[in-house]
């Protein structure tokens, strides 16, 4: 029976000293009250009552949300800023031996970083540079905690909360300013839209212009072609009455007609020309033996119209 005893009281010395690390943790080990080794992600056995685990550390990323600071800006405004630090533990020898409680002095120290960055700046450029004040923020931060064994990888100001008179004045400004904006708008609009009326009357008035010119020129156009139309057809109404006569002659020529009866044709023409509304007549030198011929003409038909008598 006190073997059994031994043997449980044993086993579960034995067991109490194996121990095992999960994945990302570490464990930092001290033997009679000093700093041993750190172990790492595995199973490990301990020294009974010798060796104990000093600190469980975490080493993944975390993230330290931190309750709104008040803080006073270069023209004096007081405002509260809450900020979010992102860390994870390089060493945990050293942030197990290198302070006391790592999370309050995170903390402190970004206040009064924050602090310090504030009161370089007012109100417009904290509210408009929050960027410079993270990276600001996350060197003094990761240099300050080195020592400790963290790394600091992001801070961001969460929220800004300036006092309720500024975020008041805020507003009737933005107001304002949204209301400028939209005078603005509107008269570029007006401006825009009497413009593109100009133009287009312009344009109208252009396009007018342009068709006047078009239909005048295509009057002009039609009116010459009328005009040579009709020079050509009286042209070719002359030429046709000239060819007429010339065929005429021709004709009287091919008959045997002789220069009497050449005379006598001749001699109608000048009766015709007297008969019509011509106000001038011109009188051919010849007339009088043009009138001897005529005669002659006369005699021979009265004689020929006795024989067929008799």
């Amino acid at each position: 029976m006190p073997f059994l005893i031994l043997l449980i009281v044993l086993i579960v010395i034995v067991s109490s000293c194996v121990k095992i690390v999960p994945q990302a943790n570490a464990y930092v080990i001290e033997r009679l009250g000093s700093y041993l080794s750190t172990w790492n992600n595995g199973v490990h056995m301990l020294v009974p009552f010798v060796d104990r685990v000093a600190k469980r550390v975490n080493l993944k990323e975390q993230v330290a949300d931190f309750p709104p600071q008040p803080v006073i800006t270069k023209d004096n405004v007081t405002m509260q800023i809450d900020s979010v630090v992102f860390f994870f533990i390089t060493d945990p020898k050293l942030y197990a031996y290198g302070i006391v409680n790592p999370m309050s002095a995170i903390e402190n120290l970004t206040a009064t970083t924050l602090r310090n960055i504030i009161g370089d700046l007012d109100l417009d450029e904290t509210l408009t540079s929050r960027e410079i004040i993270n990276s600001r923020m996350r060197e003094v931060l990761d240099k300050a905690t080195d020592p400790w064994g963290i790394k600091v990888t992001r801070v961001e100001l969460k929220n800004i909360i300036p006092p309720e008179a500024i975020q008041n004045a805020m507003e009737k400004q933005m107001k304002a300013e949204r209301e400028r904006r939209e005078s603005i708008l509107r008269a570029e609009g007006e401006k825009k839209s009497t413009i593109l009326v100009a133009e287009g009357k312009k344009e109208a008035a252009i396009l007018d212009a342009e068709a006047e010119k078009q239909t005048a020129i295509l009057h002009a156009e039609a009116e010459r072609q009328r005009k040579i139309e009709e020079a050509q057809g009286q042209a070719e109404a002359i030429r046709l009455v000239q060819q007429a006569n010339a065929d005429g002659i021709r004709v009287l020529k091919e008959a045997g007609a002789d220069e009497a009866v050449l005379r006598i044709k001749s001699l109608e023409a000048f009766a015709k020309a007297a008969d019509g509304r011509a106000t001038k007549i011109i009188v051919p030198s010849d007339l009088a033996a043009m009138a001897g011929v005529v005669e002659s003409v006369a005699e021979l038909a009265r004689g020929e119209k006795a024989e067929t008598k008799a």
